[in-house]
Formats: C-alpha cells, structure tokens, sequence
C-alpha cells in the first residue's frame, strides 16, 4: 500500500433502540492509499455505513466513534459543517449505486457535472463548461456537448452512471467512495464502469474505497480486499490471493459465487463464522 489517504482506527458507530444500544461497525480500522480497496460483505454487513461516516453523512441517531479518523492531514472527527462542505466535492467524492437517485431531474446533465468545480474553484463560466465537456468525454460518452445539454431521464442507465462518475471526478478528489456503482447496470456495463474506474483511479493518482458485494468483481478491479460480517473485520487480503482466503467465511463468500459449476447447487450457509453446506 501507497502512503494512507485515508486513516481509520477502531472505528464504531451505534444506534439508539428500545432494547438498548446497538453497535452495526464494531471497532474497524482501515488504511486506503492510491489504490483500489474493496470493502466486502453481505446486506447488513455495515459496508455503506462505514462510507457514509467517511463522508461525513451518517443518518441521523448515529453516534460515531473513531480513535483516529484522518483524510491526509485532516482529523474528520473534529471538522465543522462548513470544513465538510469544503471538503466534499474537493478532496473527497461519493459515487452512489443508481444515478436516478443521484441526479437531479430537473437540471440539464451539464450543470450539474460542472457544479463542484463551481463551489470549489474560481475558474469562469467558459473554463468550467470547458472542464466538463472534457470530462464527459474522458468516461467515455458519445457527443459530449449533446449530454452537456440533456436531461438526466434521456440517459441510458450505463450512461447516467458515467455522468456521474464525471460529475465527482471533475475536480481530481484525493479519495472517491463508490458504493456498490454498477448494481443498477447488467454485467457487461458493470464491467466498463468498474473498468473506467480503474483506469481513472490510476490516471489521477487518487484512492478508491469500493463498496461492494460482488467477489467476482473485486478480484478482477481490486487491489486489496476488507470482509465485514456483522460490522467487524474478518480478513484483510490482497484481491488476487481471494480464492485462498484463510477466514472460512470469506472462503464460504467466495464458494457462493454465480457460476455454472454453482447453479442447481445449495449454497453455503454461516453459523458463527464458520460455513456449513
């Protein structure tokens, strides 16, 4: 791993409930350099809550605790609404799953790729309209100044997600969080987008936390791999050594991936860590 962009120890969220205190990310701690790192689990596992508490965007009730919570030479912990705001869009970004939900219907694509170079930098209309169109086309869109122009609903699915990414790459953050970017695509444009991910990743030198739960995908666009169940770490490993795991729930995660050898088959089930056909 590169010098950390990003570091976390023992980091625990806990939400209220009639019954008492409930802790959903027990103690995590992470490191992301210039690089890939895969954050991996099943539904429920605390992956998104760990991203949103990076970004500073935990639902309300959360109560977030960090021994050391620092992007470069910020401790995230202490920072003000307004350090937030200086600090989305500019040093960090966010990609979410589905670009219906991330993308305002009622504004023209253009405005909205352009908007945190309109909020973090002091260049002119022309120059951002300039960088826009030039991004447009780095994800790989078609007619770059007929999107710049469109409505978010005359996009396809695949080319909404590029848009997005566009629109938080736009001004080259230190650290992106993509959570779960391609489970609204089908497989061959999850692949592209996961493919431009990587390429961008490593053309502008930043560090991407992907969310993910998909084991197949991770060993192809990874460089490293974090398993959560049930809001702790249970491995840390390369993406490429994914097929010799040592945790038995990792190597139940990767046994119970699609595939024709899988299909017909019952999968594994977990039983305190361990997996049991």
């Amino acid at each position: 791993m590169t010098d950390p962009i990003l570091d976390i120890a023992k980091l625990s969220i806990i939400f209220a409930s009639d019954a008492g205190p409930v802790e959903v990310v027990k103690s995590v701690s992470l490191q992301v350099g210039r690089e890939i790192v895969a954050l991996v689990g099943e539904s429920g596992s605390g992956k998104s809550m760990i991203g949103r508490a990076i970004m500073g965007l935990s639902p309300r009730g959360a109560t977030v605790t960090a021994e050391r919570l620092r992007f470069e030479d910020q401790d995230l912990a202490t920072l003000s609404e307004r350090g937030w705001n200086r600090l989305r869009g500019s040093g960090m970004g966010l990609i979410l799953q589905d670009p219906k939900f991330s993308l305002n219907p009622a504004h023209r694509v253009g405005p909205q790729v352009e908007e945190a170079l309109l909020l973090h930098t002091q260049l002119s209309a022309r120059e951002r309209n300039q960088h826009a169109l030039d991004m447009l086309e780095k994800v790989g869109l078609p007619d770059p100044e007929k999107i710049y122009q469109q409505y978010p609903a005359a996009l396809s699915g695949g080319m909404g997600q590029r848009v997005m990414i566009a629109a938080m790459l736009i001004n080259r953050p230190k650290l992106v969080i993509a959570d779960e970017p391609t489970s609204a695509l089908d497989r061959g444009l999850q692949d592209q987008v996961l493919t431009l991910l990587r390429s961008l990743t490593q053309e502008f030198g930043m560090g991407l936390l992907l969310i993910s739960h998909d084991l197949q995908q991770v060993a192809r666009y990874a460089d490293r791999v974090i398993v959560l169940r049930r809001g702790a770490i249970v491995e840390q490993l390369p993406a490429a050594a994914l097929s010799d795991a040592r945790s038995p729930y990792t190597r139940g995660l990767w046994a119970a991936r699609p595939s024709a050898a899988t299909y017909g088959t019952r999968l594994p089930l977990f039983e305190d860590g361990e997996a049991a056909s």
